[in-house]
């Protein structure tokens, strides 16, 4: 605690004893020497509240140059002493560091060959070409909506994950929308709803709608059709993701704290202020897959045909098989569908929930891609996938088992200065990303940072774009499972199309067996509840 309150104190500590050691020159004639040093420390500490590019500095002057002569030294430290850089915590230091060079658009190649034990087990790397392309327009886009869509969204590949308004400062808000715009990508709202922030920014959104139905709810928490009819009509509103469950704490809602609640945060929220705000474990608006059907089916009318999706942390595997057969059943289909991975998370969860509870991305990538293969509805519906995706690896490898797109949330909180403190909860993030104390926020100076967003996100397309052309492709949505090779363990290495393969295409409808269990959880489900036949999962 004593460390968060020292943000002015040492800037503060070198300009009085700037000035005492001047008094007292006269008297001690050898204090011309601490004098001198101590109007060294202060300059310093002047220049730094006053730059815009590190956040650290502007929050702690002077003290925050420790952190930068560590980073000098730390190789040695860290390689004798303490850690390697693939250590994840929970991201690498090199992880991290591939982020911040990207958007600070410096160079992000390396000496000496890769620094990771390519013979032990769990080691993944894409097959390439002996005929590569070179692809010169890494503008990847691709187009949401279906059948029942009349506003498609042509998205990029590659946009920033849900973080809601609160959760997020301010700033971080808009640097964040403003380097979306910049870049013509896409920001997810979180669950907090549309505030003034987003807005200002001009950025294409993704407006989530949890189950506490911010910005479009009445005054008891129940859903509000009018207000979303009117949010849903800003021209900023792209597509409209309803959250059934993420990745950090699936199954739970939460509560904000009067005393946390800010009038712009009540503003986005459509909450009042000075009472505690409920976040609902599930949703009030619907209790089955067809009323879930349904309501997408409104929710796409009210919205003037805009895409209608859902996200997903994938739990009961029987549960997504009831929302594929009232798909079926009705007709209705979403026009996409995020997979949450357990392992993503940019809030704060209780450890019980953030450690066991969920499925992990790949997992849960696969099933549904090959879910709503098995029942002749994958080619109507795109999938995203989020969870710790920051590098073009990560995006290839997601895109090779079924995804359509990618988001990140935390790649783009380190574009622009998140350090991983893990503060997020505390109000007491050092680099003003993640609190909604004015002074700490002040740090994060939106314009640089939204800079950074873009070129962030520009040259992690470069650099996917790299990546498919050495496998010889024109696109990257032309990875599929066999680019991907993996070693399950110091010996033995396979295909992602022998561990992750694609299912064949309505092989549920035709009532074919099979090893992963599809087929027999499909015949446990039901379109008209969530409710199991038996206490399969």
């Amino acid at each position: 605690m004593a460390a968060r309150n020292l943000r002015y104190t040492t800037f503060a500590l070198c300009v009085a004893l700037t000035l005492i050691s001047l008094v007292l020159v006269p008297v001690w004639p050898w204090l011309w020497i601490p004098f001198l040093a101590f109007l060294a420390l202060s300059l310093v500490g002047l220049h730094d509240v006053r730059q815009t590019h590190h956040a650290i500095l502007r929050n702690y002057p002077v003290l925050g140059h420790v952190r930068f002569l560590f980073e000098m030294i730390r190789p040695e430290i860290r390689q004798y002493l303490l850690e390697s850089d693939h250590d994840e915590e929970p991201f690498s230091r090199e992880a991290r560091n591939i982020v911040y060079q990207r958007a600070k658009n410096i160079e992000d190649k390396r000496p000496f060959g890769t620094k990771i034990s390519v013979y032990g087990g769990g080691y993944q790397w894409l097959t390439h070409s002996i005929r590569p392309r070179k692809i010169t327009n890494t503008d990847f886009r691709l187009t949401i909506g279906g059948p029942d869509c009349r506003q498609p969204y042509e998205a990029s590949i590659y946009n920033i994950s849900a973080m809601s308004f609160g959760a997020l400062s301010a700033n971080a808000i808009s640097a964040l929308n403003r380097g979306a715009k910049a870049g013509g990508f896409a920001h997810d709202t979180g669950e907090g709803g549309i505030s003034r922030h987003h807005k200002a920014g001009g950025g294409d959104l993704i407006y989530e709608i949890g189950t506490g139905y911010f910005g479009c709810r009445t005054p008891d928490g129940q859903f509000d059709p009018d207000k979303f009819r009117e949010t849903a009509a800003l021209d900023q509103v792209k597509m409209i993701e309803i959250k059934l469950s993420q990745g950090a704490k699936p199954g739970q809602g939460g509560i904000l704290p009067a005393a946390k609640i800010t009038p712009e945060i009540a503003e986005a929220r459509g909450i009042p202020m000075g009472v505690d705000c409920h976040s609902p474990d599930g949703h009030s608006a619907f209790s089955t897959p067809i009323e879930l059907m349904e309501f997408i089916a409104r929710m796409r009318d009210l919205s003037e045909g805009k895409p209608v999706g859902l996200k997903l942390c994938v739990g009961h595997r029987r549960e997504f098989m009831c929302m594929v057969k009232a798909m079926l059943k009705t007709g209705i289909t979403p026009d996409f569908i995020v997979v949450d991975g357990k392992e993503g998370g940019t809030g704060a969860a209780p450890l019980e929930f953030a450690n066991h509870m969920g499925m992990p991305l790949v997992e849960g990538l696969t099933f549904v891609h090959n879910a709503l293969r098995g029942a002749d509805l994958r080619e109507h519906i795109k999938i995203g996938a989020s969870g710790k995706l920051i590098h073009a690896f990560d995006i290839a490898k997601a895109l090779a088992l079924g995804a359509d797109w990618a988001n990140s949330a935390r790649g783009f909180m380190f574009s622009i200065g998140c350090i991983q403190a893990q503060a997020c909860h505390t109000n007491f993030c050092p680099t003003g990303v993640a609190t909604q104390d004015p002074g700490r926020q002040r740090a994060l100076v939106v314009p640089d940072k939204a800079v950074r967003v873009a070129n962030f996100h520009r040259n992690t397309m470069k650099a996917l774009g790299d990546m498919s052309g050495a496998a010889g492709l024109s696109h990257p949505s032309q990875f599929l499972p066999w680019h991907l090779m993996m070693r399950e363990n110091d010996r033995e290495m396979v295909t992602g199309e022998d561990v992750y393969p694609y299912m064949p295409e309505g092989f549920l409808l035709r009532g074919e067996t099979d090893k992963f269990g599809y087929m027999k959880r499909w015949n446990r489900s039901s379109a008209d509840s969530f409710e199991p036949f038996d206490d399969g999962v």
